[in-house]
């Protein structure tokens, strides 16, 4: 089995790492704080000191980081994962990044005969911990078909959808789904609870039809619970909608929808809420709707 060398270790990486070591694979981590990589060594993990180590003791290498800064300096920045590489490694990036940096990664990794993917993910921590997450792939089609095994180990729907970057542009449209969605559905909760409805029976009635959704599921419950204990924190999805609304610009597509809600989280995120899950959204309906 190939040497799997994984850096990021946070409410995703963590448990795609453990997926990992399920399927069998020898899995060399590290993270910024020790915390993950002490807590994943007790289960079979070896741990290192710097990507360049990561990269020296790996076959392949998967990065899962916050921004498009964070992988450059991982990936070509010094004691990083190019500082250790030899000819023939493969990185798998599935961090969600601007699918700019990943062009730039691709051809810089390939002068010095390493292949890359951009591999962004969807499905939050409960796919991360189930190894039910959806992955999109851009890249060769050679390195996909090498990475396939690996990728199955973590998740479930797995598309490679072209050269590289556009695993990073299908994840920039995953997240303008996704983010209006959760803006539906927060302000679809909000109007029943303020109309005097049950908005759980609400939640159960539109689960069976046509407006039925993970998000409606997933987010809806929290929203019910008025619970927002991040499973994808509110500042990364707003990290997210700037990939996004910069992508429209240089392609020259306007995307009206998407600015209103990164408007939302923008307000939400200026009241300190940004570490909350992005289900918070409904948190700024309920501050803006008039009182019973």
């Amino acid at each position: 089995m190939e040497r799997i060398g994984f850096i990021g270790l946070g409410i995703m990486g963590k448990p795609m790492v453990q997926n990992l070591l399920k399927a069998r694979y020898g899995v060399t981590v590290f993270n910024r704080s020790t915390t993950a990589i002490n807590n994943l060594a007790t289960q079979g993990a070896t741990p290192a000191t710097s990507p360049k180590q990561v990269a020296e003791q790996s076959d392949i290498v998967i990065t899962c980081l916050p921004d498009s800064p964070d992988v450059e300096s991982v990936v070509l920045g010094q004691n990083g994962i190019l500082a250790g590489s030899r000819s023939g490694m493969l990185l798998i990036d599935m961090s969600t990044i601007a699918p700019a940096t990943s062009k730039k990664i691709y051809s810089e990794l390939q002068t010095h005969g390493i292949q890359s993917l951009d591999a962004p993910v969807s499905g939050g921590d409960i796919g991360a911990q189930q190894g039910t997450l959806s992955i999109m792939v851009g890249g060769e089609k050679s390195a996909f078909d090498r990475a396939l095994p690996v990728l199955q180990a973590m998740g479930k729907n797995i598309v490679h959808i072209g050269e590289a970057g556009a695993g990073q542009v299908t994840k920039a449209c995953n997240q303008i789904v996704v983010a209006m969605t959760v803006q539906a559905v927060a302000e679809a909760l909000t109007l029943a609870k303020k109309s005097g409805v049950d908005p759980a029976k609400v939640r159960d009635a539109l689960l069976g039809g046509f407006a039925q959704s993970r998000v409606l599921e997933v987010h809806g419950q929290r929203i019910l619970d008025n619970s927002f204990q991040p499973g994808f924190k509110l500042d990364l999805h707003r990290k997210d909608m700037n990939i996004v609304l910069q992508t429209g610009r240089e392609v020259g597509v306007p995307l009206l929808g998407s600015a209103q809600v990164t408007a939302l989280m923008d307000s939400l995120i200026a009241q300190g809420k940004g570490q909350l899950d992005n289900a918070a959204i409904a948190l700024l309906y309920e501050l803006l709707s008039t009182p019973n």
